[in-house]
This record gives structure tokens, sequence and C-alpha cells, in this order.
């Protein structure tokens, strides 16, 4: 087909809107959303109420679960490649997670009676769920790219749509979730738990992977097609052919010298980091933190340079290889910051924020759904600005627009610090502050994450599309092992001076150094899951929520800055994409 009628076609497929394979995608990625958001949300509450970890512990039990679900893509990324396929490893991912919830539900069943025992299955449940998420996650999003012609303009505006589905079906778990396990019930002043409700919400997480899951297998071979009727996401048929008639090589060439090098550089890394995580004024070393963060930063460097040694990597796909890598950097800060909705923003909501909004107490799980609620209201609006830009030839690069998200994100926890500044021990911060917190963070989310969900389908070259997908989800992993870490820098918030007081220590005290702890106060206090000292972070000590939120401040608003500086460098490693 010559140039002109590429051109004809691309524009005539343009003005038919999206295709009907995009809708599938769609409500499949809607169930798994519920699935696992509806879980997450409930996770750290479930840690600390019913299976009694500490918040700390808690907030790096989430911080690795999230991280390591992020980089099993990798190893899901690479098995769709070469042997089975998106269709084959979507349908897989998502039996293995329904399981998952499963055992997450019987763990939820059974603490009552043997917490060590409940402890163990909710392992199993995690790690299960893990790598049913590592075959599901970089083969759908791979597939929405699939749908369209290279270069296409309207990846954004698909990407936007289909990040829609994930928040609709995000909406979904973390209303219907929320409503069944995390119940409450008042006795005088207090607030009591009742954890044996977690269960009912890991169920329905369950089964509504198991729906979309059942769906897409009905749907797949009708709808999920190329425009001239292919099937998206089929098995890899390897020709004998070196090249593509694209002009692309068909299969990536690592020699047994570079995957050398690259495995002896993730022993390396691994183990530096490592040593780089002990807390010297720790006696027991908390093992996620110290073996699994670690991991996590380690496996996403030593694969990003693999793939860079791949032979027949062109100089233009180099350049534009290095550019993913780049931004991808950048948003670990975002993610970092972000996904203190599941862990130290829901303990602050649980413990220390007023819930009640027009007479409804909501659920402490249910406030960060506002961000859901947020993005099925702007998705469109979204959608439709970057097209309208584009028309006017106005339209910014990604790296800018991820930039401007990030920027959107130091903003938002601005805006709850201050209204965190000199809140007392006994005050309550309102819910709407926290609300429209998760307003900026939402609208910065869909300035960053689908377009950059986007970049990789028209940066990564076809033989690398599930692989660097993968890569892209191991800097969200990196940012997640990332919040774990900032998760633990929450300094106390009032309930644990009320139960520190109840038990007839002066808190405050301990923590100014003003008063020497004796052995049997110390030992309550670990009893307590209270902290005798304030968090630290990089050599600075975190006295209150105000000086915990300028954290997430700094660290998203300078990777903005930096990123802005220099996306006219990054512009042009992209060789015309935009």
């Amino acid at each position: 087909m010559n140039p002109s009628a590429v051109a004809l076609e691309s524009e005539s497929l343009q003005k038919k809107g999206h295709p009907k394979g995009l809708g599938v995608l769609f409500a499949t990625e809607m169930w798994e959303r519920f699935n696992f958001y509806g879980m997450r949300a409930l996770l750290s509450l479930f840690l600390v109420n019913a299976l009694a970890f500490s918040d700390a512990d808690a907030s790096i039990i989430y911080g690795g679960f999230l991280g390591l679900s992020y980089l099993t893509p990798m190893l899901g990324g690479y098995i769709s490649d070469r042997f089975l396929g998106n269709r084959n490893c979507i349908l897989l991912g998502g039996l293995i997670m329904s399981i998952g919830q499963l055992l997450l539900f019987f763990s939820g069943w059974m603490f009552e009676g043997n917490v060590d025992s409940a402890r163990g299955i909710m392992w199993l449940g995690l790690f299960v769920i893990i790598i049913g998420n590592g075959f599901f996650k970089p083969n759908i999003s791979s597939m929405v790219g699939q749908l369209y012609p290279k270069g296409d303009s309207r990846l954004d505006s698909a990407f936007t749509i289909f990040y829609m589905g994930i928040n609709v079906g995000a909406f979904l778990g973390m209303t219907i979730c929320p409503l069944l396990g995390d119940v409450t019930i008042n006795e005088g002043e207090r607030t009591i738990q009742v954890a044996s409700a977690f269960k009912w919400g890991f169920l329905a997480a369950g089964a509504a992977m198991f729906l979309g899951t059942v769906l897409f297998f009905y749907l797949k071979d009708k709808y999920v097609i190329t425009p001239d009727g292919k099937a998206v996401g089929a098995k890899p048929k390897f020709t004998n052919q070196a090249v593509q008639a694209g002009g692309e090589a068909e299969k990536a060439h690592f020699t047994s010298k570079a995957i050398g090098i690259a495995g002896a550089l993730l022993v390396i890394l691994f183990f530096a980091i490592h040593y780089l995580s002990l807390d010297p004024n720790v006696t027991v070393q908390n093992p996620i933190k110290v073996w699994v963060y670690p991991f996590i930063y380690a496996a996403g460097i030593s694969l990003a340079v693999l793939i860079m040694t791949d032979k027949s990597i062109t100089k233009i796909e180099r350049d534009r290889i290095l550019v993913l890598y780049a931004v991808a950097f950048f948003v670990i800060f975002f993610w970092a910051c972000f996904e203190q909705a599941g862990s130290s923003l829901t303990f602050i909501a649980s413990y220390q924020t007023d819930r009640r909004l027009f007479g409804w107490e909501m659920p402490a799980s249910f406030v960060q759904n506002a961000n859901s609620a947020f993005i099925i209201i702007f998705a469109f609006p979204m959608s439709f600005l970057w097209s309208w830009l584009q028309t006017r030839k106005l339209e910014p690069i990604s790296p800018v627009k991820q930039a401007i998200g990030l920027a959107l994100l130091a903003l938002g926890s601005l805006i709850i610090g201050l209204s965190v500044k000199g809140l007392g021990q006994t005050e309550k911060l309102a819910v709407i502050w926290l609300i429209v917190m998760y307003l900026f963070h939402t609208i910065g989310e869909l300035c960053l994450s689908p377009i950059g969900l986007s970049l990789v389908s028209k940066l990564a070259p076809l033989r690398f599309s599930s692989l660097l997908m993968g890569v892209w989800f191991i800097g969200n992993a990196s940012g997640y092992a990332l919040a774990g870490t900032l998760g633990t820098l929450l300094p106390p918030t009032g309930n644990k001076f009320q139960d520190a007081a109840k038990a007839g220590i002066d808190l405050q005290g301990i923590l100014d150094k003003t008063i020497t702890p004796t052995v049997e106060q110390l030992s309550q206090l670990k009893s307590l899951n209270i902290s005798a000292h304030y968090p630290q972070f990089l050599g600075f000590t975190i006295h209150n929520l105000y000086e915990f939120f300028m954290v997430m401040v700094i660290l998203p608003g300078a990777a903005s800055l930096l990123l802005f500086l220099i996306s006219g460098i990054l512009k042009k490693g992209m060789h015309g994409v935009r």
C-alpha cells in the first residue's frame, strides 16, 4: 500500500471513532480494577485491625504488595511476547487473581480463631494476586495500543477512555467492598472496627474478577480485532524474516553475555540497595523493606539495561526507549506520593478525620474513592481537551503533560498540608479537605498515567510492546515501594496519644525526649503498636502531619520542575512522536 493510501485509510478510521474492541477491553479492565482496588481499599485496615500489624508495618506490606504487583508484569509481558500471547495471559491472570481473593476471604474468615494461620493464608493470597496481576496487567494495556494503526493520533484519547474504565471499576470496587467490609460500631466515644466483616469485601472483589474474565472469554473473538479482522493479542508467530514489513526487527536478540551481565548487575544492585536499606537503630529488620524493595529497584534497572543490549535496536528505537526510561523515572515520585491513599491517608481518614458529609459518616476506606469519582467525571473532558488542543497545534508533548501532572499532585499535597498545620491531638480534619486534595491528585493523574500508557504504545518497538509496558510498570512498582517507605513517615495521630494516655503514658513527652520511658512503658507502647520516636527521612525528623505532607510537596514538585526543564531534550529523542 502506498503512503497516500495509508493516509486516507488512517483518516477514514479516525472519522469512525474508536473500535468496538476498546469497549471490551474497557469492561474487562473495569472488573479487574474493581477486584484490585476494592481489595486495596481494605488491605491496610485489615492488616492492622484483624491481623494485628502496626500502622508502619502495614504501610510497608502495602507498598511491597503494590510494588511486586507492578514488577511481575515484566515476566508476564515476556511470556506473552514469546509464548502465550496477550489473550491467554489475560484469561490466566484473571483466574489466578480470583483464587487469590478467595484466599484473602479465608484469611478474614479464620483470623479470630488463629491469627498466625490467618497471616499465613494472607501472605499466600497476596502472592497469588501478585502473580495473576503480572499476567493480566501489561497485556490488556498493550492490546489497547494494538487496536490502532502505528502512530494513530487517537491513542491518547483511547487510553484516556480506557483509563476511565479503570476508574469506573475502581469506583465500584471502592464503594461496594468498603460498604461490605469496612464496618464500624460506636461504643460510647470509641469507634470499634468490626474486623470480621473484611472477608465479605474480599469475596466481592473475587467475584468481580471472575465475572470480568468470563466476559472477556466470550467477547474477545468477535470484537478484539484489528481493522482488517485479525485477532489482537493472539499467540505470537515468528517467521524466518529478520525484519517485518514496517521496518522493525521481528524478534529481540539478547546474547548470552548480555543476559549474564544483566544478571550480575541485578545481584550487585540488590545487595547494595539491601545494605543501604538496613536501619542501624532497629534490631529486627522488616523483611519486605530490606529484601523485597531492593529486589524491585534492582530488577527495574537491570531489565532496562538488558533491553538496551538487544542487537537489533536501531538508533531511533534506542533514543525512544531512553525517553521512556527517563519519563518512567520521574513517574516514580508521582506514585510514591499518590499511593499514600491506601496507607497513610487511609489511617489519617480513620484516626483523625471527621468523615461526616451531608449527614453521612463514610467508612475510612471509602474516602479515597473520591479519586475514582473525579476520574469518571473528568476523563472525557480531559480526552476532549487533548483532542481540541491537537487540532489547534497547541497540544503539549507527553513529558510536558506528565510534568503538569506532578505539579498538580504537589499542589494537592500543599493544600492538605496547610489544612492540617496546627491541628491539635484531639482535633479532626474535615473530610472535605481530603476530597479537595484528591481532586488535584486526580487531574494530575489524568495528565500523567494514561498519557504514559499511550507513550509506551507510541515509542516501543513492536517486538518489545508488552515487555516495555512491563518496564513502564516497574517504574510504577518502584514508586509503590517508595510509597511504602514514605507511609512509615506518618507521625503519631491523635488516637495514638489517647491510647497512650489511657495506659498512663505521656507519649508527647517521650517523643520530645523530655521524658525517659521505662522498660515497662516501652513494652506497653509496643503492645499498642505505638512508636516511641518520631519518624525520620533523609536526616529530617517528621514531627507532625504538616511536615509529613511537605515531603509529598517537595518530592513531586522538584520532579515536575526537572522534567519540564529537560522536555526539549526528550522531544528530540522521541523523533516526531508527541
